[in-house]
């Protein structure tokens, strides 16, 4: 990648987003935050210019550097990628870490935020702007949809299915061929042995819906 990166967001991943550039010697430009008290300060040497729907720092998209995403809150993440479409006409890069391995026949999408160690097996998919924290797995054929988040350590086994929107905690384990619906939840710890409904949320070992 030629381009340096713009990182939106400046809280929660921005910080680790900026360490996945910095393990693929990427250079990152700055950060942009709607919170004016961090503007002018620093994340690691690098300074949060101002805010992201500034004009004189979204012109510079595109032309002079890439966009990535850094925004734990998928209503706002969701905003700040319409933004980027919209007023840019671009989609943000994925991040992901030098140490994570990818399958060479692993699909994904854009936006994605792919930390240290996390695994993705052949003919896993990816959608878009998903974050995957540190030492996630997803097996073999699983597929995860757009705006998901999978927390440090959980285990995706294969052929589980991963709708829009869920969220699924730190250490959890879901077993093979589970659906796990729209905008579900699923507590950190948790083992899942069957399908999780949309909106539904589901702690406990086995998994029961909350």
């Amino acid at each position: 990648m030629d381009n340096p990166v713009i990182i939106f967001g400046a809280k929660g991943i921005a910080h680790p987003a900026l360490e996945i550039f910095n393990s693929n010697g990427i250079v990152v430009y700055g950060f942009l935050d709607e919170d004016e008290s961090l503007h002018g300060t620093e994340i690691n040497t690098v300074p949060v210019l101002g805010h992201p729907e500034d004009d004189g720092f979204l012109k510079l998209i595109g032309k002079k550097a890439e966009a990535f995403v850094a925004v734990d809150d998928n209503k706002y993440r969701k905003f700040l990628v319409e933004l980027l479409n919209e007023r840019r006409k671009v989609q943000p890069i994925n991040a992901i870490h030098s140490t994570a391995f990818i399958s060479s026949d692993a699909v994904l999408g854009h936006g994605n935020f792919i930390n240290a160690k996390v695994v993705l097996g052949s003919g896993a998919t990816i959608g878009q702007h998903c974050i995957l924290h540190t030492g996630a797995i997803v097996d073999h054929k699983a597929k995860i949809g757009d705006f998901v988040q999978i927390g440090a350590g959980s285990i995706i086994n294969s052929e589980v299915t991963i709708e829009e929107g869920a969220f699924i905690g730190s250490g959890v384990t879901i077993v093979s061929g589970v659906t796990i619906g729209k905008n579900a939840r699923v507590g950190a710890g948790s083992v899942v042995i069957s399908s999780v409904g949309a909106n539904e949320t589901v702690f406990g070992n086995p998994a029961a819906k909350v």
